[in-house]
C-alpha cells in the first residue's frame, strides 16, 4: 500500500487557456448526426438491422466506457467483432467525409466564440490548442477568422500525438511557455480532456455539448472544476479562475 501524502496547496497564476476544437469551437452538430446516419445505413446495407434506439444504446455504452475512438467502438459492438464487416463500414464512412464536410461548411463555429477568443487575447491570456484534429482544421480555423487568436497553433495531425496522451498538453504548454498549472483546459470530454488535464495539474472546464454531454466522471479526481453550457458561462468561468485560481492539490493514496 502506498503511503499517504497530505495535500499541499499550491496556487498558480493563470496565464493561458487551451481549447479543444471539436465541441467548444466547432460544435460538430451536423457532422455527428450525419456520421450516425451513415454508420446505421452501412450496417443495414450489409444485412445488419439496427434500430435508432439500439444504436443510441451502443453509443451510450461507448461513451460510458471512455472509448478513446467512439466510432470504432460503436462499429465493433454492432458488428460483434467481425473485422471484415467493420472494414467495409469504416471504408464507407471515410468515403463520405467530403459529403459531410460540404453539408456543414467544413466547420460549425460556435456562435459567440470568435468574440470570446478576441476578448481573451486582448486581455493578455495566451491561447493554444489541445485537440485531436487533422491539419485541415487549422485551415478551416484560418478561414473562419479565429486561428489568429492562438499563439500555439498545433493539433494532433501536426505533432503526431493524440489525446489522451499527456504529451499533447505538455507540448501545448511548452509552446506557450507556461507550466500546466498555469493553464486552463476547455474541452467537451471527461475522458479525453478533463482527466488528462487534471492529472497534469491544470484547471479543467468542460463545455457540455454534443455526443459526450452526458459523460460522467468515475471519481472526484475526474470531475471538472466547472461545467459550462454556453459561451457566456465559459467567459464567466475563465474570468473566475483567472481572478481566483483554484488550489491545486496533490495526493498520493492507495489505489
Amino acid at each position: 500500500m502506498s503511503r499517504i501524502l497530505y495535500p499541499q496547496t499550491m496556487i498558480h497564476e493563470i496565464k493561458a487557456v487551451l481549447f479543444d476544437v471539436g465541441g467548444p469551437l466547432d460544435t460538430e452538430t451536423i457532422m455527428d448526426r450525419m456520421i450516425d446516419e451513415q454508420i446505421i445505413a452501412s450496417f443495414r446495407n450489409h444485412g445488419i438491422t439496427i434500430t435508432d434506439a439500439e444504436y443510441a444504446e451502443v453509443n451510450r455504452w461507448a461513451i460510458d466506457v471512455f472509448s478513446a475512438k467512439t466510432y470504432h467502438s460503436i462499429m465493433w459492438k454492432i458488428a460483434e467483432g467481425d473485422m471484415a464487416l467493420i472494414d467495409k463500414v469504416e471504408a464507407e464512412l471515410m468515403n463520405t467525409v467530403p459529403m459531410r464536410n460540404a453539408a456543414r461548411g467544413d466547420f460549425e463555429l460556435r456562435e459567440g466564440m470568435s468574440e470570446l477568443l478576441a476578448e481573451l487575447s486582448e486581455e493578455g491570456l495566451l491561447l493554444g490548442l489541445a485537440a485531436n484534429q487533422p491539419t485541415v482544421a487549422l485551415e478551416n480555423m484560418e478561414r473562419f477568422g479565429i486561428l489568429k487568436y492562438f499563439t500555439y497553433q498545433e493539433v494532433s495531425g501536426t505533432i503526431n500525438i493524440r489525446k489522451p496522451d499527456s504529451r499533447l498538453w505538455l507540448h501545448s504548454c511548452e509552446g506557450l511557455g507556461v507550466k500546466p498549472q498555469e493553464a486552463i483546459m476547455v474541452g467537451d470530454r471527461i475522458d479525453n480532456d478533463i482527466v488528462p488535464a487534471r492529472m497534469l495539474g491544470m484547471t479543467a472546464i468542460r463545455f457540455v455539448s454534443g455526443r459526450h454531454s452526458e459523460q460522467q466522471p468515475r471519481s472526484w479526481n475526474e470531475k471538472p472544476h466547472a461545467d459550462v453550457h454556453t459561451v457566456e458561462e465559459l467567459r464567466e468561468a475563465i474570468r473566475q479562475y483567472v481572478d481566483n485560481p483554484p488550489n491545486i492539490m496533490g495526493y498520493e493514496v492507495p489505489e
